[in-house]
């Protein structure tokens, strides 16, 4: 790392320790606990709110019965079991011809069953959808790469042995850190296809097969995620997103589906990550570990022609909390790719440097405004540019993006209006993602959206997908 390199990095450093400190911070309700645990949990276990659209409790949540049979008594009778859900269906299209790609984005139909049930001290949690698209040529069932009729969420159960500690074993959706559709210190795995054609949010987390535990303190509180098998992003790999295919040097999708290697092996190819975080006078703080692989393809081996996970370590820390009238946020992290820390191997990608900062308002009633800034930056650039195989697209060593949230709620907060933009100014390309959102009652809603990508080179992060330009649309009634 240079001189000036090393300045740069420590200047961020020291703007993000004074944003952290801003004595204008509030502090936040503590989240309800767990059925049936509330009186167990002792103070100060907090944890920062989820980015918005990804509370995965929002897309779960048992809605009302229809008018006539809204009373407690008589949903106990329709509901038995704790048993609840939705079916929807979602149809999209694409916005211009790709020859690597079908016409139709999406087609599909899903049944999500949830049920959640309290057992003396454990809390037991599945989750199960059942989906049918035939946008895809492949329906045999693979529960890691969400591909088949059966997409399990969650089959998990959660105790606390003690009061200060508490354990969920099993399938389960994690998320944490404060970006908003940006991850520095979320680890967790992601699904990227699910995000750019059209469903709902809450499908970009993936599931994770995990144990989390959980120490709660007056002084400080630790989450620890053990992952005994590596659980990859849902990655874009070419079966319903075309992309900028680095092998081939140039745009390929379902003639050419990357293939990846193998980290399938049991406590060997494992991860872990864990958050050390508290309040501190309103102001939530946090700081990350994690050790485990590169979460989408970050690697390739020429040899068996494969795409790699190489092994990735990654340090951090968060602050969240007010600043006037809104909410600003900041995390940074240090990504150490540790099969590659000289930056000389061109199949490895190298280490990394991250910044985040946002802030979020409420403007006028019913109107919310968000805004972010994000660095990403190589480490050992100069040995990047040497190690380049001839005529591969040369990255720039800080990319930037600034993205834009707008929130609208009308007639009386039934109808949602909201447009999300990623700008990069140093890739000069654009991802846009307007959606509007009806609730026509306690049951029904419909939506509509659409995801745009910009770009002037077809290599750069938004610009390879500029041919999955698509709208589409969506119904879901819950029971």
């Amino acid at each position: 790392m240079t001189l000036i390199r090393f300045r740069k990095i420590s200047l961020t450093l020291l703007l993000a320790l004074g944003f952290a400190w801003n004595p204008m911070l509030y502090a936040e309700e503590a989240p309800p606990l767990p059925p049936g645990l509330e009186k167990e949990r002792p103070a100060n276990t907090e944890e920062p709110a989820l980015p918005e659209g990804l509370d995965t409790d929002e897309g779960l949540e048992e809605p009302p019965l229809p008018e006539g049979f809204d009373d407690e008594e008589e949903d106990a009778k329709h509901l038995p079991f704790g048993l609840s859900g939705f079916w929807e269906a979602r149809f999209g299209v694409r916005m211009q011809s790709d020859p690597n790609e079908k016409e139709v984005s999406i087609g599909e139909t899903r049944v999500q069953l949830q049920v959640e049930q309290l057992v003396k001290q454990a809390i037991f949690k599945l989750t199960n959808d059942f989906l049918y698209d035939p946008v895809l040529d492949e329906h045999e069932i693979r529960l890691e790469k969400g591909i088949g009729f059966i997409d399990l969420r969650e089959a998990s159960f959660l105790v606390r042995p003690v009061t200060f500690v508490d354990l969920k074993m099993g399938r389960q959706i994690l998320t944490w850190g404060t970006g908003d559709l940006i991850f520095i210190n979320d680890l967790f795995p992601k699904d990227w296809n699910a995000f750019f054609i059209g469903r709902d949010t809450e499908y970009l987390k993936a599931p994770s097969d995990a144990l989390k535990t959980s120490l709660f303190s007056p002084w400080a509180n630790l989450d620890i995620v053990y992952t005994p098998r590596f659980d990859a992003d849902r990655f874009i790999d070419g079966r319903r997103i075309s992309f900028f295919n680095n092998s081939f040097g140039r745009r390929t999708g379902r003639e050419a589906v990357v293939q990846t290697e193998n980290r399938d092996d049991w406590f060997k190819d494992d991860e872990i990550a864990l958050r050390l975080y508290q309040n501190f006078r309103g102001l939530e703080l946090a700081l990350y570990g994690y050790r485990g692989f590169w979460k989408s393809p970050g690697g390739f081996d020429p040899t068996s022609q494969q795409a790699t996970f190489p092994r990735l370590s990654v340090y951090g820390g968060s602050a969240r909390g007010s600043i006037g009238r809104g909410i600003g946020h900041l995390e940074l992290g240090y990504y150490d790719s540790e099969e590659d820390r000289s930056g000389g191997d061109p199949f490895i990608r190298n280490s990394e440097f991250r910044f985040l900062m946002g802030y979020e308002q409420e403007v006028l009633q019913d109107f919310t405004v968000g805004l972010q800034y994000y660095l990403e930056q190589i480490l050992d650039y100069d040995k990047f540019l040497r190690n380049l195989p001839a005529g591969s697209p040369v990255a720039d060593e800080d990319r930037h993006v600034i993205t834009l949230r707008l929130t609208r709620f009308l007639m009386s907060q039934d109808l949602r209006l909201s447009l999300f933009t990623f700008y990069s100014p140093s890739d000069r390309d654009a991802y846009i993602r307007p959606k509007i959102h009806y609730k026509i009652d306690d049951s029904w809603s419909v939506e509509i959206g659409g995801n745009f990508f910009i770009g002037d080179e077809d290599h750069t992060f938004f610009g390879q997908f500029k041919k999955n330009n698509n709208v589409y649309t969506g119904v879901r009634v819950g029971f």
